[in-house]
């Protein structure tokens, strides 16, 4: 029935910070770029290698997230690598914080943390 993810929407609070780490950080492709007057909004969406996509959005007045990351609702969003420590010292050498990489006891993977300008948990996961 369901043959995965389409999108993932996220709403920022300063647009053209979100925009420049989606895009200039983590390297999204731009499918297109909507600004609508009457939400006084801008929708951006990006595509990853997988087709998949993000939809970034801007609000006026859009509440905080409620806290890191164990506020009902999605939890974080999970990107998976291929060579996570290359991954990890590219964001370091760009200025964003990464917690330590870690083992998935569950699959024996390597994992870690960090966060989109907004505090938005992301997670590298690695292939394999």
């Amino acid at each position: 029935m369901l043959k995965g993810i389409h999108h993932v929407a996220i709403i920022c609070s300063d647009y053209a910070r979100s925009k420049h780490f989606y895009t200039q950080i983590l390297k999204l492709t731009v499918i297109n770029e909507t600004y609508r007057e009457q939400r006084q909004s801008y929708k951006l969406d990006l595509r990853l290698p997988d087709d998949s996509q993000l939809e970034l959005f801007s609000f006026p007045d859009a509440p905080a997230r409620p806290s890191y990351p164990e506020a009902q609702g999605l939890r974080h969003l999970a990107f998976v690598v291929e060579d996570i420590h290359s991954v990890v010292d590219y964001l370091v050498a760009q200025d964003v914080e990464v917690e330590d990489i870690r083992i998935d006891e569950l699959t024996g993977k390597a994992f870690t943390f960090f966060s989109d300008p907004d505090g938005l948990p992301l997670e590298l996961y690695a292939q394999a």
